[in-house]
């Protein structure tokens, strides 16, 4: 992501707070920024070393509360299965269903569109009486960079 890429988030972010009327704090805006700045998924002792560089006296909690307010806001998504996280391009929809493909080579997080994954959970959630607070689809395998290289491996 580019440094334009990321004090768009930023900017976009800080308008989202005001309109809800729930504060960016600087550490939190640090946090965002870090995550914002990372090329793929990053976990929070992670975040935590590279908050400690710009705010020495950064604790865990620091982090985790930040971490928090940006999942709430709908700004970062957590991956449940690595146990990090990485910025959420849909910040105007806090409730999209989102599909992240991760990489299991490099560690790259794509999200997509989940619009036809959601259907289908709704509709499942429907015929079962299950009432969804959140949806996220979490697939691995390899990039489109790391499946070109297992192949040329492969072929060798």
């Amino acid at each position: 992501m580019t440094k334009q890429d990321q004090e768009k988030i930023l900017s976009q972010a800080k308008k989202i707070c005001q309109a809800r009327n729930v504060r960016l704090t600087p550490q939190r805006e640090e946090v965002l920024s870090l995550i914002a700045a990372q090329p793929c998924a990053i976990s929070a002792y992670d975040l935590l070393d590279l908050l400690i560089l710009s705010e020495p006296q950064a604790k865990p909690p620091t982090i985790y509360r930040g971490l928090e307010f940006l999942l709430e806001q709908g700004f970062i998504h957590k991956i449940e299965s690595t146990n990090s996280y990485v910025i959420c391009h849909h910040f105007e929809d806090p409730k999209h269903t989102s599909v992240m493909l991760i990489c299991d080579n490099c560690g790259s997080v794509a999200e997509s569109n989940g619009q036809a994954v959601e259907t289908a959970i709704l509709k499942l959630a429907k015929q079962t009486g299950f009432q969804l607070s959140h949806t996220v689809v979490e697939s691995h395998g390899l990039c489109l960079p790391c499946n070109k290289i297992e192949k040329k491996q492969c072929q060798s």
